[in-house]
């Protein structure tokens, strides 16, 4: 009976290590995330930008008369 507990008792703590783990990934992983979509929006607002300006330099360019 002792062994079991003793048995039981490693495998409860191996748990409990594995879910300590497993949060800190998490909150790791969560902060990538928040950055990854920081980093997203950051780049999406250059890119309407970039748009924009290429929009206006063609609207720019006068028309070839052919």
């Amino acid at each position: 009976m002792k062994i079991e507990l003793q048995d039981l008792e490693g495998k409860v703590q191996a748990l409990v290590e594995m879910c300590q783990r497993l949060r800190a990934e998490n909150n790791q992983l969560r902060q990538q995330l928040a950055t990854s979509q920081n980093e997203n929006a950051r780049l999406n607002e250059k890119v309407s930008i970039a748009a924009e300006r290429i929009e206006a330099l063609l609207q720019s360019i006068p028309e070839s008369q052919s």
